[in-house]
């Protein structure tokens, strides 16, 4: 019997647990997730685990391996993170991580507590470049091969067509949109262009505070690597930069301050900052266009599909082909990048 999320009650994922070895003592807690469905399940033997079920068609097995392999590497090097526990029954990987049932892969997790980082904090700052660091030096070490690139414009492209797939941009304001999108695309397809030479390897992907948890003696944890894909080192960096130009200067100094103590840091990436920004907000469209018809997105996000919301995305991505024009090797003067930042929020905590 195939289940969809509608059917994903407690009962079914207190089955799963037990048919893979983890017996739940009837507690569990549904967690905030836009992507897939997580759940706190408290167990008999006085412990808890996050386990997350895995909307149906977004990754591959393959692609769910791959995002496991990663979690265990870096588990291995001792990297911080709530990587998934291995499973008896039905379960794939080596170790077997990716449970499956009822026709929904799932996968469980330890608990792991923690606050965001103040990321005002100079030294926590640096910390932090050591820890991403850490995360890339690991991720050198094998290739994804089933994951997606952010390394050209295909992941706009991706986008731009689920947009109009899904109907929600109105017919007149489709022309400027779809006008200002695609020169968007070219520039960042120019600006990769630029760099034959880039190296990329696997990366967090989506390393938004949200995804960083600390603990009160100030280590640090990832808590999430859903959208872990092969991209520049870069990608990992510029989401944790927020403010004015003096401040995004100062935090993104910092970064590489602690980063640099641990691996080298190509500068010229600094270069891909807008063009990495570009791709994510037009992703984030054509992602929140993706999932209109599942009903919990118009709750989240009754602004999308309005008139407003799209000319002021075309707004917004005129002002990133200035940006990108600029081909500045620093942050841009400000941004906010509230709106785009987290695409899942599966709090793995």
């Amino acid at each position: 019997m195939n289940l969809d999320y509608a059917q994903l009650h407690p009962d079914r994922v207190l089955d799963a647990l037990d048919a893979a070895g983890l017996r739940g003592d009837g507690r569990l807690l549904q967690l905030n997730s836009y992507e897939n469905r997580v759940f706190l399940v408290h167990l008999e033997d006085g412990g808890a685990v996050v386990a997350k079920f895995y909307r149906p068609g977004r990754w591959s097995e393959a692609q769910l391996l791959e995002e496991h392999r990663f979690a265990l590497d870096l588990d291995a090097a001792e990297v911080p993170l709530a990587a998934p526990l291995a499973l008896q029954g039905d379960a794939l990987g080596e170790p077997p991580t990716l449970g499956r049932h009822g026709g929904l892969y799932f996968a469980v997790a330890p608990r792991k507590g923690g606050r965001a980082p103040e990321l005002e904090d100079p030294e926590v700052l640096e910390r932090l470049g050591r820890f991403l660091a850490s995360l890339h030096r690991v991720g050198r070490e094998r290739s994804f091969e089933a994951r997606t690139r952010w390394a050209s414009r295909a992941p706009g492209d991706a986008a731009r067509a689920q947009v109009m797939a899904s109907g929600e941009l109105p017919a007149n304001l489709a022309e400027r949109w779809l006008d200002v999108v695609d020169r968007c695309m070219m520039a960042v397809q120019a600006a990769f262009d630029t760099m034959p030479d880039l190296r990329l390897q696997r990366i967090h992907g989506d390393c938004h505070p949200g995804n960083l948890l600390c603990v009160p003696d100030g280590a640090m944890h990832f808590v999430d690597l859903d959208d872990a894909v092969t991209g520049p080192a870069v990608q990992d960096l510029w989401m944790l930069l927020s403010g004015d130009a003096t401040q995004a200067r100062g935090q993104l100094a910092c970064l590489l301050d602690g980063y640099e103590q641990v691996l080298p840091f190509d500068r010229r990436e600094l270069r891909l900052i807008e063009p990495l920004r570009t791709l994510r907000m037009i992703h984030h469209s054509g992602w929140l266009a993706k999932r209109w018809g599942d009903p919990a997105f118009p709750l989240a996000f009754p602004w999308f599909g309005t008139p407003n919301y799209w000319m002021d995305q075309t707004a917004k991505l005129a002002e990133q082909l200035e940006a990108m024009a600029d081909n500045l090797e620093a942050p841009p003067p400000a941004w906010d990048d509230g709106d785009y930042k987290d695409f899942d929020g599966d709090g793995f905590s």
